[in-house]
């Protein structure tokens, strides 16, 4: 295992466009190599989760050159189609191929293989496909034989774009409509997506939640710019937020449904943070040093941030008063339990942090001491231990950081830019 330190306290100062958003990264690899004729697609994701889609979509035919991704020829894969740590991935990537009428299997690394897989197992058997894995397909390796689908009208148990992207993505084959209700409305990347590439697709606002019906469709060819990813530019802007002289931009950064819910939470605990230069679903992002007090975040928001608990968990440390995450169980099967994750190892760095069910409760006022922690193999948990060290005294090591190559591959280079 790799090993990072930062000293702490070290202001951010500067402007940097983080990388790529991985979701629409994902999603646009899978759509381009279904559609038909060659899309072009700017300003993917360059971590290893994304690169991981891009092989599976060439093993599966597509041809991609540079920004250019020619599909709509699409075969069998020769082999076993290992998606490493990409929950995302895996979780799409069986979707799409519950629509296709030949096998499939998908695998991925030691985390993948503890994250649960049924939820998107169940649905897609509900629309027709076999689809077998560990523990009666709740684990990986997934092998799935698609083709033959029908649409299904599905309400997902739990509130996750994964899986009503999945049961999307395998109702473009499917015989008559599909119907995805969510209860609370997740990012909407794949509707607005699926739109974009000409799918026959209709949405519904029903109070907090949605409703999108689709039609069989074919995809034609799209052109997209891939907007900086907002989880990404997460850290930074805490980082801005809680250490004395920082002021920080980052440019170009998606902040459109369901995705910029850690700003506005932000903005309760007290933060400087403004959006700039605003054109539809992009706009940069100012944060600057401010005195931050505690909030509770729960109920109908979490969806919209929870892959930025662990960055926001780091703003609460030195916030006044105790923050409360409830309503985040999600939190436990991510690429570790984040619960745990955040508590020990901001614990360790002198936090008064307590676990909860779903969730945890920070007791603020008080910056990080310095010393050595873990990133527990997740690359968002070892990014926010960073922010938390550069906010505190002394010196922070985080053992495990290789990582943030999933995501974020150039977070060292970036950090040196903003506080040299």
């Amino acid at each position: 295992m790799t090993r990072f330190s930062v000293e702490g306290p070290t202001p951010l100062r500067g402007r940097l466009r983080v990388p790529g958003d991985k979701s629409i990264s994902h999603r646009a690899l899978m759509l381009a190599a279904r559609a038909e004729g060659t899309s072009r697609v700017r300003g993917l994701s360059d971590g290893d989760d994304v690169l991981r889609t891009a092989a599976a979509m060439i093993a599966m035919g597509a041809v991609i050159d540079g920004e250019q991704i020619t599909g709509g020829r699409l075969h069998e894969p020769g082999a076993v189609i290992d998606l490493g740590n990409s929950g995302t991935g895996i979780r799409l990537l069986a979707g799409l191929c519950a629509g296709l009428p030949w096998l499939s299997v998908l695998t991925g690394d030691e985390s993948i293989a503890r994250r649960p897989m049924d939820r998107i197992a169940a649905p897609l058997r509900q629309m027709g496909a076999a689809i077998d894995g560990r523990a009666g397909g709740r684990f990986t390796p997934l092998v799935i034989r698609g083709g033959d689908v029908h649409g299904v009208d599905y309400t997902p148990p739990v509130a996750s774009a994964q899986v009503k992207s999945a049961v999307l993505l395998a109702g473009l084959a499917a015989s008559g409509e599909t119907v995805v209700r969510e209860q609370v409305a997740t990012r909407s990347h794949t509707e607005e997506m699926l739109k974009a590439a000409g799918a026959d697709i209709t949405l519904h606002r029903v109070g907090p939640g949605l409703v999108a019906r689709l039609r069989p469709s074919r995809l034609h060819a799209f052109e997209i710019d891939v907007p900086g990813d907002p989880s990404q530019a997460a850290f930074w802007v805490v980082g801005a937020c809680i250490i004395p002289g920082s002021d920080v931009v980052v440019e170009n950064v998606y902040v459109g449904p369901g995705r910029a819910g850690f700003l506005d939470v932000l903005e309760r605990m007290g933060a400087d943070v403004a959006l700039e230069n605003h054109r539809g679903q992009v706009a940069d992002i100012r944060a600057r040093h401010s005195a931050l007090s505690a909030t509770v975040v729960s109920g109908p928001e979490i969806p919209s941030l929870v892959d930025e608990i662990p960055a926001l968990a780091v703003a609460a440390m030195t916030a006044e008063g105790s923050t409360v995450f409830r309503d985040a169980a999600e939190l436990r099967v991510k690429e570790t339990d984040r619960v745990a994750s955040i508590t020990s190892e901001l614990s360790a760095l002198g936090a008064r942090a307590e676990p909860l069910s779903d969730g945890l409760v920070i007791h603020g006022g008080k910056a990080a001491s310095g010393g050595e922690v873990n990133s527990h193999g997740d690359h968002r948990i070892a990014m926010a231990l960073a922010v938390a060290g550069l906010a505190g005294e002394g010196t922070t090591t985080i053992e495990g950081w290789e990582a943030v190559g999933t995501s974020y591959p150039a977070f060292a280079e970036h950090l040196a830019s903003l506080t040299r």
